[in-house]
């Protein structure tokens, strides 16, 4: 989902309900004389509330005052005509199309489709495949050749080995021959999921058919889904353009040495991990399951792990090196649990074709049409091979006002067809039989046609759907205005913005940091020793070479310019040069060596330009709400008011 679209979800929050509003209903206020009327509002506030995250704007006035200001802007964008530009009804008519799919689909196919893919996600399939590549739209001469290619290398694969055959053809251009490991259902496409589903342990397919080409699948193994894991790990990353810096694989095996002490794991990764995102977390991970890690050693080491608590020893990938502890381990859910996320996984991939054919028939069949077309034999009559050069057009006797099929109220005649043929002969360069090129044309224009009407009609047909249109549609409208107005203000209000940053300059600073060295040791004793040495001026290495063996990591050093928040001071830390006093933290020990104190300092305007252009742009916005209130009156109902706060009130 794009940046317009996450704007209009969180905050496109107006809801024309046509079914339920009346003009009998009370005002709430209006905005240049046009009605907002008590139900809009209470609907729109109880449906917004919890994503409104400041408590103070959650009272009725400071809610009532956030969507008066969203009406005056879709007043202004409607005054604009922003509805009337071609981008703008162009992208709502995208939507209500893909949001229609949700609306219209064949039940039973869908439920069949989602029991067939929980038996795949919760199984995995070992497997190797060939590939003859050829394009989807290939010659039927190229289209044999491959086919006849990947049945030879089948007949090879037979005889002489899966293995031998597919390690000697692959060629990265042509043919292709990969061992893909283990995967469950989602993680291919589905005609190659099928095949490898539906082929015994130790076989060899038939040749099937993707839109990349010709495919043999050997399986080489089933198994249950091995599920989820939860884990956390410490990383340990090279740095080199710190020549300084120790070498990952020495600094990783001297945090296993203190884990193997006896030392916390959560307060070693949140001292030591170069993970950033999860060191504060002590290393934990989002849970994730087979081929979901884009590292096969990373999750073949959480797989491996047999009990919660379990450490590994320190393992390489391509991020690092590593140090993983175990927290959890979860089977696949029920079916009822995942049945939900099923269903849109189901509706996005290719099983949506089968899903949509179901659909076709299911229109057809409430609208009543026919599966006969006698006018089919009459179209493939006037067809001519130059049709396939792109040339064809209609005859000159065409009768194109003649009746075709009606779908529903609307009739379409055999000038509708007649056109769509002319439109699509750039899309059919490969001859075929006039018969079936009139009948295969004829299925698509009536499935796409049957499914238009059936969309145009939705709105009018169901509630549901017409709010969230409603919703969308006016979203839309003020992801344009404010873009134009405000948040293109980067591009053009250079020099205001430079103004803003004079302005107000001491907001923009950098914060005071330390040039510090950070020891850590699990033992007290250990680090007083530490501070006398560094107090003597020792360097870092002598003092690790002192205290440390090769069978026990005593301390670790962390070196760097920090911040008050960084990970490995502890809080409340003064800022001092100077060896400072050993302070309990992230249960460990550590004293803390400031070599320099870099005061706070104020941020250049290219420094602080990211934040300049959205302070700046809340400020235009704030003159901008002044002067769209003085152009358009807004008059609120105190009466209607007072209702709306009595009802809230009982809720």
């Amino acid at each position: 989902m794009n940046y317009k679209h996450l704007f209009i979800l969180f905050f496109s929050i107006s809801i024309f309900n046509s079914f339920s509003q009346t003009n009998n209903e009370k005002v709430l206020f209006s905005v240049d004389n046009e009605p907002v009327y008590v139900s809009e509002f209470l609907r729109v506030y109880n449906k917004n509330l919890d994503l409104v995250q400041d408590e103070s704007q959650k009272g009725v006035d400071e809610y009532l005052s956030l969507f008066t200001n969203y009406k005056l802007k879709l007043k202004e964008a409607t005054v604009l005509k922003l509805q009337d530009k071609p981008s703008y009804i162009r992208e709502l008519a995208t939507y209500k199309s893909q949001l229609a799919k949700s609306y219209m689909t064949d039940a039973k196919v869908t439920d069949e489709l989602v029991k067939e893919a929980y038996v795949r996600v919760s199984n995995e399939v070992k497997a190797a495949h060939i590939l003859v590549k050829v394009a989807e739209n290939a010659s039927p001469k190229d289209t044999l050749e491959a086919y006849n290619s990947i049945v030879k290398l089948r007949n090879r694969a037979v005889k002489e080995g899966f293995e031998t055959v597919r390690k000697e053809v692959h060629n990265g251009q042509t043919v292709y021959g990969e061992d893909l490991g283990y995967f469950g259902g989602f993680r291919m496409v589905y005609k190659f999921e099928n095949a490898a589903f539906n082929t015994k342990v130790g076989d060899i397919s038939q040749p099937f058919r993707t839109q990349f080409g010709y495919h043999i699948v050997n399986v080489q193994a089933k198994r249950a889904s091995r599920g989820e894991r939860t884990v956390a790990h410490i990383m340990v990353v090279e740095k080199p353009n710190d020549s300084l810096a120790e070498k990952p694989e020495s600094r990783i095996q001297d945090i296993y040495k203190k884990l193997t002490q006896g030392e916390d794991f959560e307060a070693l990764a949140k001292q030591f991990s170069d993970d950033g995102n999860s060191a504060p977390n002590g290393g934990k991970l989002a849970p994730f399951s087979s081929g979901q890690i884009n590292s096969p050693e990373f999750e073949d080491t959480a797989f491996n792990l047999e009990n919660i608590g379990d450490v590994s020893k320190p393992f390489k990938t391509a991020y690092g090196w590593h140090i993983m502890k175990l927290y959890g381990k979860k089977p696949v859910e029920s079916f009822e649990f995942i049945k939900p996320e099923l269903e849109q996984k189901v509706k996005r991939d290719e099983r949506s074709k089968l899903i949509d054919n179901a659909l076709y028939s299911s229109l057809k069949s409430k609208y009543k049409i026919s599966k006969e077309q006698p006018a089919l034999n009459y179209f493939a009559s006037i067809v001519n091979d130059t049709y396939f050069k792109g040339g064809w057009e209609l005859p000159k006797d065409f009768k194109g006002d003649k009746p075709l099929v009606k779908i529903g109220n609307k009739q379409f005649t055999y000038q509708d067809f007649g056109n769509y043929l002319v439109a699509n002969q750039r899309n059919t360069l490969n001859k075929i039989d006039a018969k079936i090129l009139v009948s295969n044309n004829y299925e698509t224009f009536l499935n796409t046609n049957v499914v238009q009407y059936q969309e145009d009609s939705l709105e009018g047909e169901n509630e549901d759907f017409a709010n969230i249109v409603s919703e969308y549609r006016d979203g839309l409208l003020l992801f344009d205005l404010m873009e134009n107005t405000i948040w293109n203000s980067a591009k053009t209000d250079s020099l205001q913005i430079e103004n803003y940053y004079n302005q107000h300059k001491n907001k923009y600073t950098t914060p005071e940091r330390i040039d510090a060295v950070v020891a850590s040791s699990k033992n007290q004793k250990t680090l007083k020793k530490v501070a006398k040495l560094l107090k003597q001026g020792m360097a870092l290495e002598q003092i690790k070479t002192l205290i440390n063996s090769n069978d026990k990591i005593d301390v670790i050093f962390t070196k760097d310019t920090m911040e008050r928040n960084h990970q490995a001071l502890p809080k409340d830390f003064e800022f001092k040069k100077g060896i400072s006093k050993i302070y309990s933290h992230n249960g460990a020990f550590v004293v803390v060596q400031v070599k320099d104190v870099l005061p706070e300092t104020i941020q250049t305007l290219e420094e602080a330009k990211g934040l300049v252009i959205s302070d700046y742009q809340t400020f235009k916005e704030e003159e901008w709400l002044k002067e769209l209130a003085n152009k358009y009156k807004i008059v609120i109902n105190q009466e209607a008011l007072n209702q709306v706060k009595a009802e809230i009130k009982k809720q």
